[in-house]
Protein backbone atom coordinates (compact mmCIF):
# COMPACT_ATOMS: atom_id res chain seq x y z
CA UNK A 1 0.00 0.00 0.00
CA UNK A 2 1.15 3.15 -1.39
CA UNK A 3 2.40 6.03 1.87
CA UNK A 4 1.18 9.35 0.93
CA UNK A 5 3.71 12.24 1.64
CA UNK A 6 1.92 14.55 4.44
CA UNK A 7 2.33 18.13 3.32
CA UNK A 8 4.36 19.64 6.02
CA UNK A 9 5.29 23.22 5.13
CA UNK A 10 8.23 25.66 6.51
CA UNK A 11 7.36 27.80 9.29
CA UNK A 12 5.71 30.63 7.65
CA UNK A 13 4.65 29.21 4.20
CA UNK A 14 1.59 30.76 2.86
CA UNK A 15 -0.55 28.38 1.09
CA UNK A 16 -2.01 28.30 -2.14
CA UNK A 17 -3.82 24.88 -1.77
CA UNK A 18 -3.18 21.76 0.58
CA UNK A 19 0.08 21.19 -0.96
CA UNK A 20 1.39 23.92 -2.51
CA UNK A 21 2.83 27.13 -1.22
CA UNK A 22 5.21 29.73 -1.33
CA UNK A 23 8.08 31.70 0.78
CA UNK A 24 8.39 35.26 0.79
CA UNK A 25 11.81 36.07 2.39
CA UNK A 26 13.59 39.45 1.45
CA UNK A 27 13.66 39.80 -1.79
CA UNK A 28 12.67 36.49 -3.25
CA UNK A 29 9.68 34.05 -3.61
CA UNK A 30 10.20 30.32 -3.37
CA UNK A 31 7.19 27.84 -3.54
CA UNK A 32 7.27 24.63 -1.82
CA UNK A 33 5.56 21.30 -2.75
CA UNK A 34 5.43 20.16 1.11
CA UNK A 35 8.45 20.70 2.62
CA UNK A 36 10.59 20.75 -0.74
CA UNK A 37 11.40 23.93 -2.81
CA UNK A 38 10.26 23.76 -6.92
CA UNK A 39 10.95 27.33 -7.95
CA UNK A 40 12.46 30.75 -6.69
CA UNK A 41 12.44 34.27 -8.54
CA UNK A 42 13.00 37.79 -7.02
CA UNK A 43 10.23 39.02 -5.65
CA UNK A 44 10.12 42.08 -8.81
CA UNK A 45 10.68 39.32 -11.53
CA UNK A 46 7.03 39.98 -12.55
CA UNK A 47 7.99 37.19 -16.17
CA UNK A 48 9.15 34.41 -13.61
CA UNK A 49 5.92 34.83 -11.73
CA UNK A 50 3.70 35.05 -14.56
CA UNK A 51 5.56 31.75 -15.93
CA UNK A 52 5.42 29.87 -12.26
CA UNK A 53 1.60 30.18 -11.81
CA UNK A 54 0.46 29.21 -15.22
CA UNK A 55 2.72 26.11 -14.96
CA UNK A 56 1.11 25.28 -11.74
CA UNK A 57 -2.84 25.81 -13.38
CA UNK A 58 -1.65 23.89 -16.73
CA UNK A 59 -0.40 20.95 -14.91
CA UNK A 60 -2.67 20.46 -12.30
CA UNK A 61 -1.11 21.86 -9.34
CA UNK A 62 -3.60 24.48 -8.75
CA UNK A 63 -6.61 25.94 -9.74
CA UNK A 64 -6.88 29.76 -11.25
CA UNK A 65 -8.98 30.55 -8.21
CA UNK A 66 -6.63 29.22 -6.09
CA UNK A 67 -3.93 31.77 -7.77
CA UNK A 68 -6.08 34.24 -7.56
CA UNK A 69 -7.06 33.94 -3.97
CA UNK A 70 -3.33 33.12 -2.44
CA UNK A 71 -1.58 35.94 -4.61
CA UNK A 72 -4.65 38.96 -4.49
CA UNK A 73 -4.12 38.86 -8.89
CA UNK A 74 -6.86 39.13 -11.31
CA UNK A 75 -8.86 36.93 -13.09
CA UNK A 76 -7.74 37.88 -16.63
CA UNK A 77 -4.42 38.36 -15.15
CA UNK A 78 -3.99 34.77 -14.85
CA UNK A 79 -6.05 33.70 -17.82
CA UNK A 80 -3.64 35.52 -20.30
CA UNK A 81 -0.58 34.10 -18.38
CA UNK A 82 -1.92 30.22 -18.76
CA UNK A 83 -2.91 30.99 -22.50
CA UNK A 84 0.64 32.03 -23.04
CA UNK A 85 2.18 28.91 -21.61
CA UNK A 86 -0.11 26.91 -23.22
CA UNK A 87 0.78 28.34 -26.77
CA UNK A 88 4.65 28.93 -26.21
CA UNK A 89 5.99 26.99 -23.50
CA UNK A 90 8.16 28.83 -20.50
CA UNK A 91 10.10 30.22 -23.24
CA UNK A 92 7.33 32.62 -23.90
CA UNK A 93 7.25 34.54 -20.74
CA UNK A 94 11.13 35.53 -21.58
CA UNK A 95 11.11 36.40 -25.46
CA UNK A 96 11.30 39.98 -26.62
CA UNK A 97 7.90 41.76 -27.28
CA UNK A 98 7.42 42.67 -30.89
CA UNK A 99 7.12 46.65 -31.11
CA UNK A 100 6.06 48.55 -33.93
CA UNK A 101 8.59 51.15 -35.16
CA UNK A 102 8.29 54.83 -36.49
CA UNK A 103 5.85 53.90 -39.38
CA UNK A 104 5.13 57.33 -40.47
CA UNK A 105 8.34 59.04 -39.75
CA UNK A 106 10.83 57.31 -41.85
CA UNK A 107 14.38 58.18 -42.20
CA UNK A 108 13.77 60.46 -45.41
CA UNK A 109 10.43 62.30 -43.89
CA UNK A 110 12.73 62.92 -40.82
CA UNK A 111 14.98 64.69 -42.86
CA UNK A 112 12.45 67.09 -44.85
CA UNK A 113 10.86 67.31 -41.22
CA UNK A 114 14.04 68.59 -39.54
CA UNK A 115 15.18 70.80 -42.31
CA UNK A 116 11.28 72.91 -41.80
CA UNK A 117 11.95 72.99 -38.49
CA UNK A 118 15.46 74.07 -39.12
CA UNK A 119 13.91 77.22 -41.18
CA UNK A 120 11.80 78.03 -37.97
CA UNK A 121 8.78 76.51 -39.05
CA UNK A 122 6.03 75.33 -36.36
CA UNK A 123 5.13 71.81 -35.97
CA UNK A 124 1.50 72.74 -36.18
CA UNK A 125 2.73 74.35 -39.59
CA UNK A 126 4.80 71.27 -40.74
CA UNK A 127 2.12 69.45 -39.57
CA UNK A 128 -0.61 70.90 -42.40
CA UNK A 129 2.14 71.05 -45.01
CA UNK A 130 3.18 67.51 -44.90
CA UNK A 131 0.13 65.68 -43.70
CA UNK A 132 1.37 64.13 -40.62
CA UNK A 133 -0.32 64.33 -37.25
CA UNK A 134 0.81 67.58 -35.01
CA UNK A 135 1.57 65.21 -31.94
CA UNK A 136 3.18 62.55 -33.78
CA UNK A 137 5.91 65.17 -34.77
CA UNK A 138 5.36 66.83 -31.36
CA UNK A 139 6.36 63.40 -29.72
CA UNK A 140 9.32 62.73 -32.30
CA UNK A 141 11.04 65.94 -30.60
CA UNK A 142 10.52 65.42 -27.39
CA UNK A 143 11.96 61.88 -27.39
CA UNK A 144 14.95 63.85 -29.27
CA UNK A 145 14.57 62.30 -32.67
CA UNK A 146 13.85 65.88 -33.86
CA UNK A 147 15.21 68.89 -32.18
CA UNK A 148 13.31 72.61 -32.65
CA UNK A 149 14.34 75.02 -34.88
CA UNK A 150 15.45 78.45 -33.73
CA UNK A 151 11.93 80.36 -33.79
CA UNK A 152 11.41 83.36 -36.04
CA UNK A 153 11.17 86.46 -33.60
CA UNK A 154 8.75 89.51 -35.12
CA UNK A 155 10.90 92.64 -34.89
CA UNK A 156 8.83 95.11 -33.75
CA UNK A 157 10.21 98.09 -33.21
CA UNK A 158 10.35 99.67 -29.73
CA UNK A 159 9.09 103.69 -29.34
CA UNK A 160 12.65 104.54 -28.74
CA UNK A 161 13.55 102.50 -32.27
CA UNK A 162 10.48 104.57 -33.88
CA UNK A 163 11.00 108.16 -36.08
CA UNK A 164 9.40 111.03 -34.55
CA UNK A 165 7.80 112.98 -36.75
CA UNK A 166 8.27 116.70 -35.40
CA UNK A 167 5.93 119.41 -36.57
CA UNK A 168 7.62 122.22 -38.26
CA UNK A 169 6.01 126.18 -38.13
Amino acid sequence: MPQMQLPIFPEGTNLITSSLGFIKNDDQVTYMYGHLPVFTHAVNDVRSFQMIISQFVVNGGAKQTDIIRAFGVTAISVKRAVKRYREHGPSGFYEERNTRGAVVLTESVLKKVQSYLDEGLSAKEISEKMDIKQNTLEKAIRAGRLHQGIKKKNKKKTASQVPRVIAVK
